[in-house]
Formats: structure tokens, sequence, C-alpha cells
């Protein structure tokens, strides 16, 4: 199913991967406020539960929201109760192994009525504005659980978004925000809020679209929030496999699904340039 929102005229804000992060989902919501970017032009990429510890807290923040969200595949696997996360990674993996313990508490904190409303969400969400089309999606617009990254290369993305018939493809699932132009249109990441970027940084990452006359500005923007107050939850849920130290060393314990540009660039801060969409 694809949700369309039409056109949207005023800026819009993106995010991805809540991860169960209560905290930086609260902190997400106040940007928009501080923003005065209503909820129908605020747009989640999915993830809305994985590595944190207030699975049920964040759902509910989000679907009370009322904003429209992507299932990712963490959500289609908890909606069908599936085994594990569906994240694509490599059986016997570390990411794979420190997938189990997060999953299996997450699927059994979420109510029947988050989890019914996770049932509901949208494979892509498509929106038009100033004359450019957007779709957005999880993994890849072929795949949910697809990782798309800054380096893959641009053929793949040209062939996905050609096959779209659309300006701009907005995805998520990787972890990593950033930026592509390619030859006839765009690929995009808005980063994830419930976890950094990789970089060394406690801080995550949000993407705001911006009408101008001749196109659409992209901004990237760092998020803080009391991540202490994250670590301190998974630590008394005794989630602290990883991710939990990630919060405040700003590294994954795990990249095995990355490539290996993205695992070079390991404990350097990230610097987005912004990015103007043009109308071809």
């Amino acid at each position: 199913m694809i949700q369309d929102l039409g056109e949207l005229t005023g800026p819009v804000l993106i995010f991805g991967g809540p991860y169960s992060n209560a905290e930086a989902t609260l902190a997400i919501q106040e940007e928009a406020r501080r923003l005065s970017i209503p909820s129908d032009r605020v747009i989640c990429t999915g993830d809305v539960v994985a590595y944190c510890a207030n699975p049920e807290e964040t759902t509910t923040i989000i679907r009370e929201w009322g904003i429209p969200v992507v299932m990712g595949n963490c959500e289609e696997s908890i909606a069908q109760q599936a085994p594990d996360c569906g994240c694509g990674f490599t059986e016997g993996s570390s990411c794979s192994l420190l997938s189990i313990s997060w999953y299996a508490f997450a699927n059994q904190h979420i109510s029947n009525t988050n989890r019914r409303w996770m049932q509901t969400l949208p494979s892509a969400i498509d929106f038009s504005m100033n004359g450019l089309s957007f779709r957005t999606v999880h993994g890849s617009t072929t795949q949910i659980n697809e990782f798309v990254f800054k380096s893959t290369a641009s053929h793949i993305k040209e062939e996905q978004l050609t096959a779209t018939g659309k300006d701009v493809v907005i995805g998520g699932h990787c972890g990593l925000p950033f930026g592509d132009s390619l030859a006839h249109g765009y690929w995009l990441n808005a980063g994830v809020i419930g976890m950094p970027a990789n970089d060394g940084t406690t801080q995550c990452w949000y993407l705001v679209l911006t009408p101008d006359h001749t196109g659409v500005h992209a901004q990237w923007h760092r998020l803080a929030y009391p991540y202490r107050k994250t670590q301190t939850a998974m630590r008394d849920c005794l989630l602290t496999e990883g991710y939990c130290d990630a919060l405040s060393s700003g590294l994954w314990p795990s990249m095995d699904v990355l490539p290996d540009y993205e695992k070079s660039q390991q404990g350097t801060p990230l610097q987005i340039e912004p990015l103007f969409i043009e109308r071809h």
C-alpha cells in the first residue's frame, strides 16, 4: 500500500529510526513544534521500535502524534509476531546476534493496540512539492530491508528511481543520513533519531525539505536529546549488549552491514552539505 499525501506547500520534516528511544522521539516532536511544522508535514521512514528500552511508549508517542509513517521491517515483523526483526542481517553475524535480545524485548512489550496500528502502515509514502515528486520508503523501492548507502552504486539508485517515476526517493533503514544527486533525480536519507550515526558523537539526524520558487532545499540537522535517560532505561531493562554504550560513544557495536567506505568513516563527525533539488 502506498499512501499519497498530495501536494505539500510548506516545510516537511523527515526522520527515521526512533528505535524505541522515547527521549529522542520527544525531542524530534519538540523540534517540529519549534519549527512550526504540523503533524501532516512530518514523515517517519520507519523502524519506530528497535534497540532501546521503550518500544510501547515510543510507538504510542508516534501513533498519537498522527504523523505519516512508512512501515519499517521492525514494524512488519512485530505486526506479524515474526521470530526475528527482518533487518536482513547475515545469519550468525554480530548484528544478527545482537538483535536477538532487543527484538525479543520489543516484541514482548508492544500492546495489541500498537501492534494493530503497525499492521496498517503503508509500504511507501508519496508527496509532491513545488513541481517535484517524492517517494518515501524504508529500505529501497523494491525491498523493505535493503540497505542503500551513500556509497551504493549510482546505477542501482538510478534504476530504482526511474522505476518509481518520481524525481526523488527518500529512504531509511541504513541509519546514516546522506544526499545523492543522480543523473536523473535524487536519493536522500534523513538519518535516524534513535541511535547516533556511527560518527563518534551523541547526536542524531533529521531532514527538513523547504520549497523554493525553483525547487526544494534539503537541509540535514543534528538532534540532541537526553541520551543518558535512554541509557538508564536500557540498563534497567538489561539491554546492555552494545547499543546502550553506543548512545554515549557514538560508535556502533557492529559494522557488519556497512560497505567499506562507510566503515572507514567510523568515528569521524559527519558533515552533510545542504542539497538543492532542482526541477528538471
